[in-house]
């Protein structure tokens, strides 16, 4: 399934870098990143349960918020890119 994980981390103290920079960490181990804070990731229903605890280990619940869109199996008639940055498709070959 596609999950779109969007992240808002409070960055106004030295350890808000620190937690940006992790959970833009975790994020990058599941998915691609396909704006500044938001990641695309096509993960099984285990996957994704792991990937939204190890982000809800590092952020500071009263300081920063995480979004998770899920889209489903069927995603890639729900989302349309334009514009610069072409994605790249998570499910096909690594090397052309």
């Amino acid at each position: 399934m596609l999950v779109l994980i969007t992240y808002d981390v409070s960055t106004t103290r030295g350890e808000g870098q620190r937690r940006l920079r992790r959970v833009a960490k975790i994020c990058q181990n599941y998915g691609q990143r396909v704006q500044n804070s938001v990641f695309e990731c096509v993960v099984d229903s285990t996957q994704f349960a792991i990937l939204k605890l190890k982000l809800l280990e590092v952020i500071d619940q009263q300081q920063d918020s995480l979004r998770f869109y899920q889209l489903g199996n069927n995603y890639k008639n729900k989302v349309e890119h334009v514009g610069a940055k072409e994605s790249i498709d998570l499910e096909g070959p690594l090397v052309l």
